[in-house]
Formats: C-alpha cells, structure tokens, sequence
C-alpha cells in the first residue's frame, strides 16, 4: 500500500504566538507581534522555506471565558484578512482558514475564498469547522448554540452550496474579448438555484472559476458526525490522536468511509496535530517542556479546560477530581478525549489541564530531531497518517527548530520533499482540479 515514492505532507499550524498555553510568557515568542503582519509574514516565509505544504489558521468568533481571557492569549487576526496580506509575500505555500459554517453565510465564504484562491495563484483552503464554543452564540443574536447534529446537518448543505458558487462560472466563461466587446460567456455562467432546508440561494458567484477549479476543503471533526461530514466532502482532515492505534482506528474508518460516497482512498488526506519540542539531547527537550509547564498559570488551565469541554470548571477545586458531565454541546470528540484521558488516569483538575496545556488533546513528541523524525516515520508508514499538522510550542523559535533540525532529517529519509512540484495547493497534495458540475463533460 504504501510506496517507496509516497510522501508526507505537512501543515504549519500558527497559533496566537505558539500552541503551549503559556508561549506567551515564553522569552523567546514575539508576544507583541501578535497582531503584526511583519511577525506572520515572518513565520509564512520560514516555513515555506522548510517546503511545508500550507500555513493553517485556526479561528473562532469569541472571547474566551473570564477566566481564561486573564491568563491567555486571547486576541489575533481574522485568518482570511491575513492569509490575503501574506499571499503578496509567499509563491508556493497553502493558504488555509478556518471558518465556521454556523455562524456565516454560504455566498460570503463562497466569494472570500474564490478571491484567496484567485489572488494567491490557487492555493486557499478552507477548514470548515461548526463551531464548538457555544458562547458564539450571543455574538450572532441568537439565544441558544444550535445543537451538534444540526450544526453538521447545516455544514453538509453550507458545504454544497458553497461548492455550487464556486462550480457556477465554468472554467472558459470569461472572454474579455476586447475586439468584440464580450467580456463573459453567459451561456457558461449559471444560477445555482438552491433550495434546501437551511439555505435559499440563487447564484451565481460574482467571482470566476478559481486557479485550483476550488479551494481545497478542510475537516476537522473526528466525532462520528465530523468523520461523516468528511468523508463526504473533505480533502484534507485535521484530527487529534493520542495513540498510534487509535490514529490507525480513525485512518482505516475514515478510508473505509470513504468508499460509501464513492471516493477513493487517495481524494483525502489525513493529518493529525502534532506538538513537538525540539532539543540536541533528549535531556534537552524534557527541560524545555518542563520550563513551558513552568510557565502555565493555574487559572489559564482552568480556562483553557472550562472552553474545551465547554463548562465552568472555576467552580470546582483545582485540585479535586473533574465532574462527571452528561455531554457537552460543544467539540464533542474532543470532550470525550479529555474525559477519557482524566478516566484513565486518574487525573485532577489542575493535572488534565497541564496534560493539554501544550498539545490540548494532540500529540506530544518531546526529543532529539532524529527522534522527532522516527516518531512521525513510524506513524506514516504504518496507516496512522498521510502526514501531519505541525504545531510549534512558541513562535517564531518552534517553527525555526522544525524547519532548520526535523525536516532536514525527514527529507535524508526520502519522506518529505526537496522542492514544490508546483505552485497550487493540490499539487502539493497531490489532489486533482475537481471537474465543474455545469460543464457539459461533467459525469451526471
């Protein structure tokens, strides 16, 4: 299955000043750079130099709880405002966003991204995501988070008609003939006239056919309704996975999956998160995650569990085991991953919230480049993954650790590449343009 040739991929995940929750107090993170797009064009160009096949932001549309709002890193920029300013500063590497389908509408994300893609020479992706804080709510004059399978049942209808818009101009509509005054051919632009149970949407899109045909799709659900969602729609999916077993449990299921909606298993990539601390010695490595944990506020964990499981836990003591809850109405396959981990271990309060206070449920790989190297080989070729969503601890200096130690390592190896093989996403990923649903040679 897996050949000599094959390859992983590789995202740079750019989180606030870097994933550890206390990177902002890190010596080394550019803390004030935060909102400053010299700091993000800065990261882009790195890890575009280490070859990565795309920057991801992640996103919500809240300020954390009050607790956590004190003691973490709460504010950065709107990721497709970003990912167009650094598109003018980076030639090869993927531009992703995410953007929840539960509180935007689909023409809007449908011409944002359209544009990304036209302005970045074909290289947006979009993470779709259906919000998991339910706080968001009161933001969007709503009085109530809507429940989690409706939230997807909405994403799978955003989704389509998101597809449509971008589907709605063929790839040879525009003329701009200036001979004969014909800039579009109308018969090659099409009004999608979608009627369904969430969205009434006539179309077209008032943007062309894009560089890629579409952007690229992200998911990262891993709840039985987000695997659902992705494997009918995605092309890249972020998940998180503790073990090696469980990411082969969760490749071979989504792959499986896959086959239902007749796709095949190489139209989706899968990329677990992975928060690696980078030393020259082993010993090395431990002191500096032991110096981040150092670093971590007993409240800021507090807060960062209270908006992960989606419940105040400030009112319970720190040191106490964590409540039993029913069910959250937030991320549900990451709550469970959290309930399960402090189950099994038996963990307090104050020490589940240290367990994530890095990786937040993703993959801790603490060691020596090399040892990094081994880690991600072993998962990569034994169908755990077909590549990973770097997440550095601080920045800038994580994400220069990765790129100047741990992809030298891996491209020795034959397992990651040199150069681009060209200049749009889906080159990098080795996904085809997707054929026009309104082209006569489209299959019906």
């Amino acid at each position: 299955m897996h050949s000599e040739a094959r390859q992983m991929h590789l995202g740079a995940f750019l989180y606030y000043v870097g994933h550890h929750l206390a990177a902002w107090r890190h010596p080394g993170a550019k803390s004030n750079g935060i909102m400053d797009l010299k700091f993000y064009k800065e990261l882009a160009q790195t890890a575009e130099r280490g070859k990565f096949d795309m920057i991801f932001l992640a996103d919500n549309v809240v300020v954390p709880n009050d607790t956590a709002v004190s003691y973490t890193a709460s504010v950065k920029p709107e990721p497709i405002t970003l990912l167009s300013a650094l598109s003018a500063v980076t030639e090869y590497i993927g531009l992703a966003a995410t953007v929840t389908t539960t509180y935007t509408e689909p023409y809007h994300i449908a011409r944002m991204f359209a544009s990304l893609d036209h302005l970045s020479g074909g290289r947006a992706a979009w993470n779709v995501v259906t919000s998991a804080y339910s706080t968001e709510a009161y933001n969007f004059s709503k009085e109530k988070h809507p429940d989690h399978g409706l939230r997807y049942q909405r994403a799978k209808e955003y989704i389509d008609v998101v597809k449509s818009l971008w589907d709605s101009w063929e790839d040879d509509a525009l003329v701009i003939d200036k001979e004969s005054g014909i800039f579009a051919d109308s018969s090659k632009i099409h009004a999608i006239d979608y009627e369904g149970e969430f969205f009434s949407v006539r179309g077209p899109l008032n943007v062309s056919r894009t560089p890629q045909g579409r952007p690229v799709i992200i998911q990262a659900g891993s709840s039985g309704a987000g695997k659902e969602l992705a494997a009918q729609t995605a092309e890249v999916i972020f998940t998180a996975q503790q073990t090696r077993e469980e990411a082969e449990a969760f490749y071979s299921s989504v792959k499986k999956q896959l086959i239902q909606y007749g796709r095949s298993a190489d139209e989706v990539k899968i990329m677990p998160g992975v928060f690696p601390i980078i030393g020259s010695t082993l010993k090395e490595a431990k002191e500096k995650e032991a110096y981040l944990q150092e670093l971590v506020h007993p409240m800021a964990g507090v807060g960062l569990l209270s908006d992960l499981m989606d419940h105040d836990l400030s009112v319970y003591p720190l040191d106490g085991p964590l409540p039993e809850f029913a069910e959250t109405n937030g991320g549900k396959s990451r709550f469970d991953l959290l309930v399960n981990l402090a189950k099994k271990e038996n963990l307090t309060i104050r020490e589940l919230s240290l367990r994530i206070a890095g990786a937040r449920g993703h993959r801790t790989l603490v060691g020596t480049p090399e040892m990094i190297a081994d880690q991600l080989e072993e998962w990569f070729v034994n169908g755990a993954a077909d590549g990973f969503n770097i997440m550095p601890p601080y920045l800038p200096g994580g994400l220069d650790e990765f790129v100047n130690t741990v992809i030298p390592v891996l491209q020795q190896r034959g397992l990651f590449r040199t150069e681009y093989a060209g200049r749009m996403l889906r080159d990098h990923l080795g996904l085809a343009k997707p054929q026009n649903k309104f082209s006569k040679s489209a299959v019906l």
